[in-house]
């Protein structure tokens, strides 16, 4: 009869910080468990599958899906502002996260470099989101930033060792044809003003796309380095906004609770389930399910009556999620054809 597996350290060290983590849940008050609730503890269960992990990571799909929904409901916030008030929310959530789970010690082993890369990446990113939205109509706006799934497949594309193909070209033709489309649409009556927006939602998918993929090659960083993100990207808005912005608050409790569920969704928990998914889930079939975000955001600001249902933003819409679900399509087959390396 074989003898049972001995327990290995890795092991034992989860199971302490699991059980740590459900002490800290039962004892915090109901606001903190519903902050918290299954990431974590899931986090730091040896049990977690693999199909449970993919489905937790899916939630930031429908969470950034009502990404530009809040965004315009947060009016007259200014981008700055905006940013420090949900990264606020955000990062309160994971420093009780990272307090109840005993996380803390990891931290001390991250490098500063990784802390300043992750914040300049959400500082900037959701600093031109937030400024295309208020300079632009917010689904063309909306649609134009999220090229960052078709760019993340190119850049990728012309790293070391990876080459584009025909289907990666094909990809960006199509998603590139639905951007024009959106600037085109509206023909004669386009309005030259919305053009400052437009472009910074560009630029938001490039600073995006950038730095997920500079961030592959800066190895494993813990999923608790992303409450240092958010605290510090917060405090950068707050500096930068006294600096160049006037303040105005949420001026209806529409608009502060808008503030409150990008902090509490899109610009908090979201990035916290997204690092479980693409860690221990199934990396390609979130991807593939990101691909989904442009439409199910249209489709949102379409039912809340902030954009218009024409043929021109559906169509627009499916041209830029099957750009790059062809672009990824592309990647794929050629990860099967490369042979293993020795």
């Amino acid at each position: 009869m074989a003898r049972p597996s001995r327990p290995t350290a890795r092991s034992s060290s989860f199971k302490r910080r699991a059980r740590k983590a459900r002490k800290g849940l039962k004892s915090a008050p109901l606001v903190g468990r519903f902050l918290l609730f299954t990431p974590a503890v899931t986090l730091y269960q040896t049990s977690m599958t693999r199909r449970t992990a993919t489905f937790i990571g899916f939630i930031a799909v429908l969470l950034w899906a009502l990404l530009a929904l809040f965004t315009v409901g947060s009016a007259p916030v200014p981008p700055l502002l905006l940013n420090a008030l949900t990264f606020t929310v955000g990062g309160t959530i994971g420093v009780l996260w990272v307090t109840i789970t005993g996380g803390w010690a990891q931290l001390r082993n991250t490098s500063w470099k990784i802390y300043a890369f992750g914040t300049l990446g959400l500082f900037g990113y959701h600093a031109l989101y937030f400024s295309a939205l208020r300079l632009a109509p917010p689904a063309e706006a909306g649609l134009i930033a999220y090229l960052w799934p078709l760019l993340i497949v190119l850049f990728s594309g012309l790293l070391p060792g990876e080459r584009l193909g025909p289907l990666h070209v094909i990809g960006a033709l199509v998603a590139f044809g639905g951007a024009a489309l959106i600037v085109l649409r509206g023909g004669a009556n386009f309005d030259p003003a919305s053009l400052p927006g437009l472009g910074l939602a560009f630029f938001c998918a490039l600073t995006w796309s950038g730095y997920s993929v500079i961030s592959r090659r800066l190895g494993e960083v813990p999923t608790e380095t992303v409450a240092v993100f958010c605290v510090a990207t917060a405090i950068l808005s707050a500096g930068m906004h006294l600096i160049f912005e006037d303040t105005l608050w949420p001026s209806t409790p529409l608009a502060w609770g808008s503030v409150l569920a990008l902090g509490l969704g899109p610009v908090g928990l979201a990035f916290y389930v997204w690092d479980i998914g693409v860690k221990r889930g199934d990396i390609q079939m979130l991807g593939t399910a990101s691909y989904a975000a442009p439409l199910l955001s249209t489709l949102v600001l379409i039912l809340a009556g902030f954009a218009d249902a024409g043929w021109t933003l559906i169509l627009a819409a499916a041209l830029i999620a099957s750009g790059a679900g062809l672009a990824a399509w592309g990647s794929a087959r050629q990860q099967r054809k490369t042979p293993p390396q020795p």
